[in-house]
């Protein structure tokens, strides 16, 4: 068994391409999935056991131990991967997770930035940067960096200098998947990129730097964690709190570029999401948005 779970854990890592994260979420799912199935460890169960009637039951136990509806819907999917790997793999003759079904997940709206707030966080991180401190350039050139492309805080983290091409104004991102992309960003970002590049990343720079853009108080690539303690940093300093992370600079970005017109399918490419579907949330948010706005300004609403 344990030589089946190592074959599995490089399926999810080599061949399906996915995060270290996810992968360890899905092998620990299976681990789970034989602990239920043999009840004592997993060493003593055998893919074999794996059937609907099991599976059902582990997800049933899940439900009775608490798991909300997502953590069932992620568990359910990371079941259907493991017996698909498992039939191809010829240790079971029947592929029983194509027969389970997932709690419908609940699709929470993501909380974005007025516009204004957006301008306050990136005034105020401009205005801690006047004085030419290399973190506070960095924290600047990560603020509006992050706002200007929507990209997530791991691919902004991974980014290396020849990532950047200021002639097109373009960064090239490896995204979920190992999938490249290309995304653009405004002048406001460049200016801060180059502020970033010409007065303080070689105040940090290190052995350890290598060709990181972004680089950490000890000279290391950025983690991060440091990344998102940055983006609630910035927020603090802005006057009317509207406290986020990366992630919300994220959805802000996909909010405001759909409110300024920019199609679906362009703000699909631009985030990296796989499908549309994803996209599709900030659809609601500008809906509930304009709503608000109606409700509030229309004299008959």
């Amino acid at each position: 068994m344990r030589g089946s779970l190592a074959a599995y854990e490089r399926h999810l890592a080599m061949e399906r391409s996915l995060s270290p994260h996810t992968v360890r979420a899905y092998l620990g799912d299976a681990v789970s999935l034989l602990v239920h199935l043999s009840g004592s460890t997993p060493a003593d169960a055998t893919v074999e056991s794996v059937d609907l009637a099991g599976l059902r039951s582990w997800l049933a136990a899940q439900h009775a131990a608490g798991a909300s509806r997502t953590t069932l819907a992620r568990r359910t999917a990371a079941a259907r991967t493991f017996t698909a790997w498992a039939v191809r793999a010829g240790l079971l003759g029947e592929d029983h997770g194509l027969r389970l079904t997932a709690p419908r997940r609940h699709r929470t709206l993501p909380t974005v930035l007025r516009p204004d707030q957006a301008r306050a966080a990136l005034e105020a991180a401009e205005a801690a940067a006047e004085q030419n401190d290399p973190v506070a350039l960095r924290d600047r050139a990560v603020v509006e960096l992050l706002y200007a492309s929507g990209v997530r805080v791991a691919e902004l983290c991974g980014l290396d200098l020849d990532d950047v091409d200021y002639s097109q104004r373009v960064i090239r991102v490896l995204g979920k998947g190992s999938r490249e992309r290309t995304v653009p960003f405004g002048i406001p970002a460049e200016r801060a990129l180059r502020q970033w590049l010409d007065h303080g990343r070689s105040a940090l720079v290190s052995d350890r730097s290598q060709r990181a853009l972004f680089l950490g108080a000890r000279g290391g690539r950025l983690d991060p964690r440091t990344a998102r303690r940055v983006v609630h940093d910035v927020m603090g300093a802005v006057p009317d709190p509207a406290d986020t992370g990366p992630h919300g600079l994220r959805h802000s970005a996909a909010t405001h570029l759909l409110e300024g017109g920019a199609d679906l399918r362009t703000v699909q490419e631009l985030l990296g999401h796989a499908t549309l579907a994803t996209t599709q949330l900030y659809t609601h948010v500008t809906v509930e948005r304009l709503k608000a706005i109606h409700d509030r300004t229309h004299p008959r609403s």
